[in-house]
């Protein structure tokens, strides 16, 4: 559902993108990780009515490889469900923590996690045309050879075991976890290592969902997972793979894990505000999707 050739190729627009200013039309601002002091911020102002105010942190907690930073916003009162958001491949910064604050702003306590913690702490790239000019998919190759199923089904544990020790997380309800790109088979694995808490799970434009000939891969594990999931399939990486989807779902349903897996008209990356193939329309329909799949599973 992606590789690493069109990643770079991605690369070279968004650094194309930069270069002419067209992120300055996103909205999207740099920034590093909020102190440790947790701060109030006004909601998201996604247009809906129904929002909460929110507070965010940078925090950290111990898992079984290290101390995990991350970046933590919730409503300001009150307990709700906990989300576990993976990164894509550009690791946590303001692209990713605007989206959090977003989905905070509806109602969800919000966990972005930095999947590089073995190496490096906090915010490493600005953005995504800084990562691809500053040679980032080389720096974080060794980065990311750590990352598989037995690792990120440790942290995963280790940050649903996190948010449920939190006053502002409802251990009564579900768990979600939500990933972009390299972060959308995490989620996969992240369902199949704490299948008792987590209840939903959102993949957009994730890469090697489907690996074949590899038992580990996530279309393997769904016998392992109890949540409800969202496939969301970018139309580029569908039209490299059209079998992957059909795959997966037939994995689904043979396991019996209730799956929505659709291919959405926007590029791979569509989601992410300061990716080049960002797709305002395609990347609203994705979030409507993403609150329908929490609501009726959280």
């Amino acid at each position: 559902m992606c590789d690493e050739a069109k990643l770079e190729r991605w690369a070279k627009q968004a650094i194309s993108r930069r270069r002419f200013g067209a992120l300055a039309g996103t909205g999207i601002t740099a920034g590093t990780i909020a102190a440790c002091s947790p701060a109030v911020v006004s909601d998201a102002g996604d247009g809906d009515d129904n929002t909460f105010d929110t507070t965010e942190s940078g925090v950290t907690f111990d898992t079984a490889d290290g101390t995990m930073d991350a970046f933590f916003v919730h409503p300001a009162e009150g307990a709700h469900p906990g989300v576990v958001f993976w990164p894509d491949i550009a690791g946590l910064r303001e692209a990713k923590r605007n989206m959090a604050r977003r989905l905070a702003s509806k109602g969800y306590s919000v966990l972005v996690l930095n999947p590089y913690y073995r190496d490096v702490a906090g915010e490493q790239y600005e953005d995504f045309a800084s990562f691809a000019d500053s040679g980032g998919f080389q720096q974080v190759r060794p980065w990311r050879e750590k990352l598989n199923a037995d690792s990120i089904g440790r942290d995963a544990s280790a940050a649903v075991a996190w948010l449920d020790g939190q006053d502002a997380v409802d251990t009564d309800r579900g768990i979600g976890t939500q990933g972009y790109c390299m972060g959308g088979p995490f989620t996969i694995w992240s369902a199949a290592a704490v299948p008792d808490r987590i209840d939903a799970a959102a993949s957009f434009h994730g890469g090697g969902l489907v690996r074949e000939g590899e038992p580990q891969s996530p279309h393997n594990m769904l016998g392992e997972v109890e949540a409800a999931l969202l496939i969301a399939v970018a139309q580029d990486d569908d039209a490299d793979d059209p079998q992957a989807k059909r795959t997966f779902a037939e994995a689904a349903e043979n396991a019996g894990v209730e799956a929505k897996v659709d291919v959405y008209i926007g590029d791979h990356g569509w989601t992410v505000p300061d990716s080049p193939a960002y797709t305002a329309p395609a990347a609203e329909q994705a979030y409507v999707d993403l609150l329908q799949l929490y609501q009726a599973n959280l």
